[in-house]
């Protein structure tokens, strides 16, 4: 009898219809998912960049709190990222400085505040930079309310009403060129000088609405 051999085995790997379909499957999911993935990225850098300004807030309090003195959060232009970023002064009321917008007493970058204590060894301004910000073409940046680029507290940490116009909200949102790509969140300062982030799109009785 003639002994039957089994056919030989099938060669390993893709034939090129194969190939084909599996690639073909690949760039329609890849179509459908880099969109949302890179949504979801810069919403992610957007509440990024509203902890940044919170931190800024609560720094610029701890400052006058812990010195006992005025301090301000000013912002500035971001040449890198188009974004606004802070610096945080301090000034020390006296009957000669009344430590408001008008004052020269202010700490800068390089010297302490002239009513410092610890005279020129005091501390000095402290800045931070926004180059790790998202850019300003896919992120928007409101200041509230309008004109407004620096907010003073007083040595209790509240936030001093004698100065004026004074950010009280900080909202980030996409820009027109990537509209949908996230909801805008916000940063609102209440008159006690304390931070707290919020929907500025939410209403009542929404707990994360942000306060008028």
């Amino acid at each position: 009898m003639r002994a039957v051999m089994p056919p030989p085995p099938r060669a390993g790997g893709f034939t090129l219809v194969e190939a084909t379909v599996v690639v073909a499957i690949l760039a329609v999911l890849a179509s459908a998912g880099i969109p949302s993935m890179s949504a979801w990225l810069l919403g992610r850098k957007a509440s990024a960049a509203a902890g940044y300004y919170a931190d800024g807030f609560a720094f610029a309090r701890s400052q006058a709190i812990g010195h006992n003195s005025a301090s301000r959060l000013v912002l500035d232009d971001n040449a890198a990222s188009g974004q606004q970023q802070w610096r945080v002064d301090l000034c020390y009321p006296s009957t000669d400085d009344a430590c408001d917008d008008d004052s020269t007493g202010w700490s800068t970058a390089a010297a302490a505040a002239a009513g410092d204590p610890r005279g020129a060894l005091g501390d000095k301004s402290v800045v931070r930079s926004a180059n790790g910000l998202p850019s300003a073409r896919s992120v928007s940046l409101l200041v509230g309310p309008s004109g407004a680029n620096a907010v003073y507290f007083t040595a209790l940490g509240w936030v001093d009403t004698r100065i004026s116009p004074q950010i009280s909200r900080i909202t980030l949102s996409p820009t027109d060129d990537r509209a949908g790509a996230f909801a805008p969140v916000a940063v609102s300062l209440t008159l006690a000088g304390v931070a707290m982030r919020c929907n500025p799109a939410a209403v009542a009785p929404d707990r994360r609405r942000c306060p008028r």
